[in-house]
């Protein structure tokens, strides 16, 4: 899960094939622009995460998948990984943003343009 993010808001994610719907894109054209198999977009939208390939591949999927429905990637990914990982394990994905403002800019860029800690 990523910081901040309790276990109950993770498990409230959003049907994901009402928001692909709402926004009139069907599984054949997200298969066509992201060569992932219609099974596997049915398989994360049902949240059936076993039937992924696994790896890298499901996570690959998974981004590919809320970037074309326009959903949020990170939260996608830290359901995924909160819905697979056992109930002992810590949390493997991490918010890769930091909130500035109403501005969410990547954690590279903040660190490049922050100021230097001296010794």
């Amino acid at each position: 899960m990523p910081i901040g993010t309790t276990a109950s808001m993770v498990a409230a994610l959003p049907d994901l094939s009402t928001i692909r719907k709402r926004k009139g894109i069907s599984l054949a054209e997200i298969a066509t622009h992201t060569k992932i198999s219609t099974r596997y977009l049915e398989a994360i939208e049902q949240s059936e995460f076993d039937l992924l390939p696994g790896g890298v591949f499901s996570t690959s999927y998974i981004r590919q998948y809320a970037r074309a429905i326009d959903y949020d990637e990170w939260d996608l990914l830290a359901y995924y990984d909160a819905s697979t990982r056992p109930e002992d394990d810590a949390p493997k994905v991490r918010r890769r943003f930091k909130l500035l403002g109403v501005l969410r800019v990547p954690e590279p860029i903040v660190r490049l343009f922050a100021p230097e800690k001296r010794a």
